[in-house]
């Protein structure tokens, strides 16, 4: 606006006709006038639908607002939730997992020793029938040493000993072999 100004200002100081920017009274009544009475029919007709339009606007955009505040509301308060499920849900499985070791390890222990007191009983058992092993090998051998002994006492005295006379001898060298196997 300030162009058309200057511009007119240049045309008229260089001798040309001017250009008049502001309107003669004649021109400016009527203009006036028509102003008027537009303003007046828009008020009427167009402001109270464009206000009540621009209002609702207004309201939308507030309840909108009001809710997407309640809505973030809920939201940091559902996070909030999750997060202390979360910590409780991490606690519980880190008990769970220690529960399980803990059984883990007392089923481990129990296990050792049930095989440690089985290997103990089979030792126990092992040695037991090794005894009696050596018990009746023993006694086999002192009853085949006696009457090997008692024959070759026999042929070695020249007579033939009576059963009585045998079982004597047999077991006067049984208890000497015996005492002999004690010491």
């Amino acid at each position: 606006m300030f162009e058309e100004f200057a511009f007119a200002a240049e045309v008229g100081a260089e001798g040309g006709s001017t250009i008049s920017v502001v309107p003669s009274l004649s021109e400016m009544w009527p203009s006036l006038v028509a102003f008027i009475i537009l303003f007046v029919l828009l008020k009427k007709v167009a402001f109270a639908p464009i206000t009540g339009m621009l209002q609702k606007r207004a309201d939308t955009i507030k309840e909108s607002l009001e809710k997407a505040e309640e809505t973030k509301v809920e939201a940091e308060r559902l996070l909030e939730e999750y997060k202390v499920q979360l910590a409780e849900a991490r606690s519980e499985s880190a008990r769970l997992v220690e529960h399980s070791r803990k059984m883990a390890e007392s089923m481990k222990d129990d296990i050792v020793a049930k095989a440690n007191d089985e290997a103990a009983q089979i030792v126990a058992r092992a040695r037991e029938a090794i005894e009696a092993e050596k018990q009746a090998a023993m006694a086999d051998l002192q009853a085949q040493v006696a009457d090997i002994s008692v024959s070759v006492a026999g042929k070695l005295i020249g007579q033939k000993l009576s059963p009585a006379d045998h079982a004597k001898l047999i077991e006067r060298y049984v208890s000497e072999v015996g005492r002999f196997n004690d010491n």
